[in-house]
């Protein structure tokens, strides 16, 4: 089998959260989709399970946090600027938040944090990769601790 990503989320309704993500491009696998369980695809390698509180009660005895909590940011590459700026209109759309942080614009980085309808952060980034000099040319480097730019040195 070749390597995937599962990324399981604990959601309160399951049909209200499947709809939210197939609104931000996600395809619904039903092998993996029941009452209590929507298997979505971002990609090939990447898949979203999304649970129902109980199904994910059963997983873990770990509390589920609140929904102003962040423990993890799934960003998302996207194409353009402009699929990163329709992202964000169908999350705000579609029961989520847009821009939960403030957007990031560093003109080959583009990027709008959003959050679903439970609070689970979901970033939406553009890269231009063929702008971005490569390490021996960068000036700076950005530390992802506080995302400060840093010499090269640092």
């Amino acid at each position: 089998m070749t390597k995937k990503i599962f990324v399981s989320l604990p959601v309160t309704d399951v049909k209200a959260s499947r709809a939210f993500y197939e609104s931000l491009g996600f395809k619904n696998n039903p092998q993996f989709t029941g009452e209590t369980t929507a298997g979505m695809v971002w990609s090939d390698e990447i898949n979203f399970m999304l649970l129902s509180r109980d199904t994910w009660q059963t997983m873990t005895t770990r509390p589920i946090p609140p929904s102003t909590s962040s423990e993890v940011m799934l960003a998302l590459s996207l194409e353009s600027r402009e699929t990163v700026d329709a992202m964000a209109a169908a999350a705000a759309a579609n029961g989520g938040t847009a821009d939960i942080n403030p957007v990031e614009d560093h003109g080959v980085m583009y990027s709008r944090d959003l959050a679903d309808p439970d609070g689970h952060a979901v970033g939406a980034m553009w890269i231009d990769a063929s702008a971005m000099p490569s390490v021996d040319q960068a000036e700076y480097i950005v530390d992802p601790r506080n995302r400060r730019r840093l010499p090269p040195s640092a």
